[in-house]
């Protein structure tokens, strides 16, 4: 096939819905040959029949994100079928909302840390010896929580200012070994994360709370197209809209307005 990534063996984590199926879609048809993970196998093989009815191949690697062991074999199971791993794109997420005072199940903090955290430096550590000898790409899905504090958001916040601090310290270790780190800053995406996300009590949020309105949501299919020319330039990162990047600077100057303009922004979407 061709395309910007023709050839190339890319592992993505949660590839079952989402974000993470559109990119799948998109990589296929971009000439990428895939290692779709997540833990529902059989949404993951209807991504997957997306995927080589486009011409690709799509090998699907079940597993689950949290526990380092399944990252590793998802790594292992990828290079023994294709021989190689050129890009990893840590994607699985899982997010959470309401007020910090209101949680009643404090595990949620864990919970998040193992997936969106801890499940992208377990994926990394283990893909890296691959991507250094295919002097590949490393990409961290993250959120424009990640840049700053958001209200009702505490829990997911802290994982994406984690991963910011990971991947931005691990991209200078990096220099010089041919192997680029990418982190994607989305905005608000419509897709499946906002339900599953946790409330309070730790039960997933469903469609409470979240209000879709036009105009303030990105569609999955241009944020993958956004993502996917981040990745093909090797970009050091990607903030999404404009309102991000307006806010990233502003932060530098007022960071007390800063909050005040996500305080009304998750208020709009309650």
């Amino acid at each position: 096939m061709n395309g910007r990534f023709a050839g190339q063996v890319v592992l993505l984590t949660g590839a079952s819905s989402g974000i993470g199926a559109e990119l799948a879609r998109q990589f296929a048809v971009d000439g990428a040959r895939l290692a779709l993970a997540a833990r529902n196998v059989d949404r993951l093989e209807s991504v997957a029949a997306v995927c080589r009815a486009l011409g690709a191949q799509a090998l699907v690697v079940s597993g689950d994100v949290s526990i380092e062991t399944s990252c590793s074999s998802m790594v292992e199971r990828t290079v023994a079928h294709y021989g190689r791993l050129d890009i990893m794109v840590n994607n699985a997420g899982l997010g959470s909302s309401g007020p910090f005072e209101a949680v009643t199940d404090l595990s949620i903090f864990d919970t998040l840390m193992r997936v969106n955290y801890l499940g992208s430096v377990w994926c990394t550590a283990h893909a890296l010896p691959h991507l250094k000898r295919s002097k590949g790409r490393i990409v961290a899905i993250s959120s424009l929580t990640g840049l700053t504090g958001v209200p009702k958001r505490t829990a997911y916040a802290a994982t994406k200012h984690a991963m910011a601090g990971f991947f931005d310290s691990l991209r200078i270790e990096l220099e010089g070994t041919g192997v680029s780190v990418t982190v994607i800053y989305p905005g608000f995406v419509f897709s499946e994360i906002n339900q599953r996300a946790l409330s309070p009590d730790g039960t997933p949020f469903g469609d409470r709370g979240f209000v879709r309105r036009k105009g303030e949501t990105m569609e999955t299919d241009e944020c993958g197209r956004l993502i996917l020319a981040a990745v093909a330039g090797r970009d050091r990162d990607l903030v999404m809209t404009w309102r991000g990047k307006i806010g990233r600077l502003l932060k530098l100057i007022s960071p007390k307005l800063v909050d005040g303009i996500a305080r009304r922004a998750i208020e709009s979407r309650q």
